[in-house]
């Protein structure tokens, strides 16, 4: 199936999702641009009437205080606003991710660098983020006020516009560099910080071998040296941050003072353009303190921008990345009995071995036939005692997980149903990368392999758990309860199956012995090594699988506790078929199929 996800698409699908707040992100943002422009226009025609008339305008003295209150309101509403608008993004970007990272092929995440996947989840999630809590919708905010400060200036005095749009571009190319040099600086600065502080282990780890070889000289001037790598960034980015402040102020100051000299030139060609009132000239001063800002901030807003797009793209890639191909669910099945004569003579085998079988797997399995298609039918078919096709098939397998690196080559071999086999060899032979390409994980470059006559890989994620039971080396405890790390929260899975999995490891009364039994929160101490164990082989059962594969399950424990477990794999392994991993070959593990 093509993936078309992408980060444009998770964007529009949050926005058309979150409609109101989206609507009032965008009322806000242009509210707090339009009336944060009124109150000088307010305040000009307040000092104009005193000046002129020597009148106090009450009503325009509470205008202006309810313009500035509300301009202010709609500032606090826009940035929290654009908070919880940058938590939807997240939250719809992470979980994208992750319902992809759910549907990757083994291979492709045998290809991902652990650390880069994280990153993904969290720095480049974080960055997008950014671009609009601090990025695109701040920058289109900023832009509109300079803009619509300008337009205002044009009414009102328009020698000083054209000042402004002369100095404006020189003032924000003269905060890029600033900034730009300050983030190098700061960057500098953290890799100097990380090389110091990881210097520190470093030198505890060797700690030995700097004794000995009386080292201890040359590990303090690194360190030193670090440190000073690290002042001397730290000196570059104050020195920009402490030079920027003063130079725009003296720029205000100095537009101010030129402007306001100018209108008082007295020259009527100069005041063609810089004439003003007293209130408009107030009115003039509050403006160009306010396009200072604005400038500034589009340069933070630009390189933030250009952070996220290398964000976005990482995303975008990680969207692309093909995934397993999509089983069709048993509720989209719509065709039934009366619709399906195929369907409808497996459904009457089905019921016609349910009254003669002795295996209940085969009882509890049946019903649910007339819901599968063609594939899942293969899946889920179950073999009687006379029928003498092999249940795994390795047929001519070559595998490797590089083109260059063959870790299979030209492997056959068979397992009938009810056999108990044992994969023996050399470390790096290839038994675990069996036990992956029987899972289905990965497809083999050649060959095929089967499973009960299905494709390894072509078996339906919802009937895996029935036929494949997988008891690896260590437990992997998941949050939750007792029950839960068996059921791993499968509801289909029903209490009396947790305790009769339980009961044939020889779990159960350690479990009642607890106060709140099954539902006992899971911690590393509630259980020793070798319990964990059984935990594991009751997981691996509770589905009643066909096939149980074993991996080296014993290799750490010690005589004691691998009787036990041998005990407990003893009971669960009557008329299954069992794949064992193991160094140690002995009588009980059947047949060797040497790797």
């Amino acid at each position: 199936m093509k993936n078309k996800e992408s980060v444009l698409q998770v964007i529009k699908e949050t926005v058309r999702k979150h409609g109101v707040l989206s609507a009032g992100l965008f009322a806000a943002v242009c509210g707090a641009v339009i009336f944060a422009l009124l109150p000088p226009l307010i305040l000009a025609q307040l000092i104009d009437r005193l000046t002129k008339n020597h009148t106090l305008w009450t009503g325009g003295i509470l205008l202006y205080f309810g313009l500035l209150a509300l301009t202010g309101l709609l500032e606090s509403a826009r940035e929290s606003l654009l908070t919880v608008f940058g938590q939807r993004i997240t939250h719809a970007l992470r979980s994208s991710l992750m319902e992809k990272f759910g549907r990757l092929s083994a291979n492709e995440l045998n290809r991902q660098e652990p650390g880069a996947l994280v990153s993904r989840f969290v720095g480049d999630v974080d960055t997008v983020e950014n671009l609009f809590t601090s990025g695109i919708i701040s920058m289109f905010a900023d832009a509109c006020k300079i803009l619509s400060i300008l337009v205002v200036i044009w009414v009102t005095n328009r020698g000083l516009t054209i000042v402004l749009i002369v100095l404006l571009p020189v003032l924000f190319l003269f905060t890029r560099y600033v900034q730009k040099n300050m983030l190098a600086s700061q960057i500098a600065n953290r890799r100097a910080v990380s090389r110091a502080s990881g210097h520190v282990p470093e030198t505890l780890h060797n700690i030995r071998t700097i004794h000995c070889l009386q080292k201890e000289t040359y590990m303090e001037q690194q360190y030193a040296r670090y440190i000073d790598d690290s002042y001397s960034a730290m000196e570059k980015t104050n020195f920009y941050d402490a030079v920027y402040s003063p130079v725009i102020l003296i720029l205000n100051a100095i537009v101010v003072a030129v402007v306001m000299l100018l209108s008082a030139s007295g020259n009527p060609t100069v005041l063609k353009l810089f004439g003003m009132s007293a209130g408009t000239a107030v009115a003039v001063m509050n403006y160009i303190s306010q396009i200072f800002t604005p400038v500034e901030s589009l340069g933070m807003e630009i390189q933030t921008i250009q952070s996220a797009i290398a964000g976005v793209k990482r995303i975008n890639e990680f969207f692309e990345l093909p995934v397993l191909e999509d089983v069709k669910d048993n509720a989209e099945i719509k065709s039934t009995l009366e619709d399906k004569a195929d369907v409808k003579n497996v459904s009457a085998g089905a019921e016609e071995i349910k009254s003669t079988s002795k295996d209940k797997a085969v009882v509890n399995s049946m019903p649910e036939a007339k819901f599968f298609n063609n594939e899942e039918l293969q899946a889920e078919k179950i073999f009687d005692d006379k029928n003498d096709t092999p249940y795994v098939q390795f047929n001519n397998v070559t595998f490797g997980y590089e083109a260059d690196r063959i870790v299979i080559d030209d492997k056959t071999f068979v397992v009938n149903r009810g056999e108990q086999v044992t994969l023996s060899g050399r470390t790096g032979a290839g038994k675990s990368t069996i036990f992956k390409l029987l899972l289905g994980l990965y497809k083999p470059q050649k060959g095929s392999i089967l499973i009960n006559d299905m494709n390894s890989a072509a078996i339906p994620d919802n009937r895996k758990r029935k036929i494949f039971g997988y008891v690896e080396q260590s437990f992997h405890m998941v949050p939750g309860t007792i029950k839960d790390q068996i059921t791993l929260y499968d509801k289909n899975i029903s209490d009396e199956a947790v305790i009769k999995a339980a009961k044939l490891t020889g779990l159960h009364d350690t479990i009642m012995s607890f106060e709140n039994g099954y539902d006992t929160t899971c911690t590393q101490e509630v259980f020793s090594q070798g319990q964990w164990q059984l935990l594991s082989i009751a997981r691996a059962t509770v589905a009643n699988p066909e096939l149980l594969l074993l991996d080296e399950i014993t290799a750490n424990l010690d005589a004691n506790t691998e009787r036990t477990v041998l005990t407990a794999l003893k009971n669960v392994s009557e008329n299954r078929t069992v794949i064992s991993i193991s160094h140690r070959v002995t009588a009980r593990t059947g047949r060797v199929i040497s790797c």
